[in-house]
C-alpha cells in the first residue's frame, strides 16, 4: 500500500494522540478509587436569631457562603405543605439541599409520622432526626424511644427517607450502668442513623472516634460542633478551636462511619451568627482539606 507524506503524517499524529490519550486514561484512577467529596451543610439553629426574622434572606446568605445544604430544626414542623414547597423552590433556585431535619420526639408520635414524612419528602430531606428524647429518665424510657425510632423508620422508609437520632451529652453518661446511646444503638434497626454531635460527646468525656468505629455504617451524619474544657468557653468556640480531634474524626467517619454529609453547628460566639457560620466553614475547609 502506498501513502503520501501528508497521509503518513496524519496517521502518525493520530497514533501518538491515541497513545497519549490511553496513557492519560490509565494514569487516572477509576471513580470508585477517587476520594469521595463529602458535602458540608449548616444546622440552621446556628443562625436562629436571623432565621426567625428572615428565612429566605438567611438561607440565601448561607448559600452565598458556600454551604452545600442545610438542616432545618423543629419550627419547620409547623409549616403547611405549601410553605414547604416554597422553601424547596428556594433551595432549588440556590442549588443547595435540605440534608435532614431536626425534630422533637412528638414528630415521631404515631399521629405525626405521616406529616413528618410528607414535609420532608417535599423538602428533599434524607433523614428525619429525633433531636430530643422527650424527657427520657430511665432505661425503660430509652427503650420506648428506640421503639419510636423503629416505628418512624418503618413509616419513613416508604417515602425513601430514614429516621435518625441526635445525641446530647446525657446519652453518653451511664444510667444504671448503661449508656442510653448504646441502648439506642443496640435496640434500633441498622437503618436508623446515629447522628453524632461531636461537641456533646466530647463534653461527656467519651471518645467520638471510638463511637464511630463501634458503629460502622451508622454515622451517616455528623454535627461539627466543638467544645472546650476551658470553663469560660465551653461551646462558644469556633470550629477547630476546641478539644475535638477533628482529623481523626474525619478519618474514622469516612472510612468506617459511612458519613454522607457534615453539618456545622454553632451555639454561640462573640461575632454575629452569620459571620460565625462563615468563619466555621472556612476553618472546616482548612482542617478537613
Amino acid at each position: 500500500m502506498w501513502y503520501c507524506f501528508d497521509e503518513m503524517t496524519s496517521y502518525d499524529t493520530l497514533s501518538r494522540r491515541s497513545f497519549l490519550s490511553t496513557a492519560a486514561a490509565l494514569s487516572v484512577p477509576p471513580a470508585a478509587a477517587r476520594k469521595k467529596t463529602i458535602p458540608v451543610g449548616l444546622e440552621l439553629y446556628s443562625v436562629r436569631d436571623v432565621l426567625q426574622k428572615d428565612l429566605e434572606g438567611t438561607v440565601r446568605a448561607v448559600a452565598r457562603q458556600g454551604y452545600a445544604g442545610v438542616e432545618f430544626y423543629a419550627p419547620y414542623f409547623d409549616w403547611t405543605p405549601e410553605k414547604a414547597r416554597e422553601v424547596r423552590k428556594l433551595l432549588d433556585d440556590l442549588n443547595i439541599r435540605c440534608f435532614s431535619t431536626h425534630n422533637s420526639s412528638a414528630s415521631f408520635a404515631p399521629e405525626n409520622l405521616n406529616k413528618a414524612a410528607d414535609l420532608n419528602r417535599i423538602l428533599g430531606s434524607q433523614i428525619i432526626v429525633m433531636a430530643s428524647s422527650g424527657g427520657a429518665k430511665t432505661l425503660d424510657d430509652w427503650k420506648r424511644v428506640a421503639e419510636r425510632l423503629n416505628a418512624g423508620s418503618e413509616r419513613f422508609r416508604m417515602a425513601k427517607i430514614r429516621a435518625g437520632y441526635h445525641n446530647h451529652a446525657s446519652e453518653f453518661k451511664p444510667l444504671d450502668g448503661t449508656r442510653p446511646i448504646e441502648l439506642l444503638a443496640a435496640n434500633t434497626t441498622k437503618d436508623v442513623v446515629l447522628q453524632l454531635d461531636v461537641g456533646t460527646c466530647v463534653e461527656a468525656g467519651y471518645d467520638p472516634v471510638a463511637w464511630i468505629n463501634h458503629n460502622p455504617g451508622r454515622i451517616r451524619s455528623i454535627h461539627c460542633k466543638d467544645w472546650s474544657s476551658d470553663p469560660s468557653k465551653g461551646y462558644k468556640v469556633l470550629f477547630g478551636e476546641g478539644d475535638a480531634p477533628w482529623k481523626k474524626i474525619f478519618a474514622a467517619a469516612e472510612k468506617t462511619g459511612g458519613v454522607e454529609y457534615y453539618l456545622i453547628e454553632q451555639e454561640g460566639y462573640s461575632l454575629p451568627s452569620i459571620e460565625t457560620a462563615e468563619q466555621c466553614l472556612a476553618r472546616f475547609k482548612k482542617i478537613h482539606g
